[in-house]
């Protein structure tokens, strides 16, 4: 069993910090955290909307790159300079406009220099996966 570096009390703090620009707007919550899986919710603003209605893609590839940075920063703890290397996305089903996006995301694996894991989004109350990311980070010596 793993136990979490860092509490989402921490995690909120040093994101605030850390990467505002991501975390300091107050538009995505981390509503849990423990070291293998993390849950964050992303509030509904009209901006998320591509032309049709549906929540874009990139709304949800930011969403699923932050879920994966928390996940692996409550595993591994303040390491700032963890970066993205690799994110593939599938786009399952539209997003319904006027819901928050959810992304559940877990770690698959955590090594000593990479961690890879995986992201599902949902809209609203829906228990169907708008989209489903694999990611892998790259962690830095320490």
């Amino acid at each position: 069993m793993t136990i979490a570096k860092m509490t989402v009390a921490q995690l909120e703090e040093f994101l605030s910090a850390e990467f505002p620009q991501a975390f300091g707007i107050g538009d995505i919550l981390i509503e849990a955290a423990d070291g293998i899986s993390c849950r964050l919710r992303q509030r509904y603003n009209e901006q998320m909307l591509r032309p049709g209605g549906t929540i874009s893609g990139p709304t949800l590839m930011a969403l699923a790159d932050f879920a994966m940075y928390v996940v692996l920063l409550s595993a591994i703890g303040p390491v700032g300079l963890a970066v993205t290397t690799n994110l593939n996305i599938n786009f399952l089903r539209k997003g319904s406009p006027g819901q928050d996006v959810l992304a559940a995301g877990r770690l698959l694996k955590l090594g000593k220099r990479l961690a890879v894991g995986e992201v599902n989004l949902l809209s609203g109350s829906s228990p169907d996966p708008i989209a489903h990311v694999t990611a892998t980070y790259s962690i830095p010596f320490a």
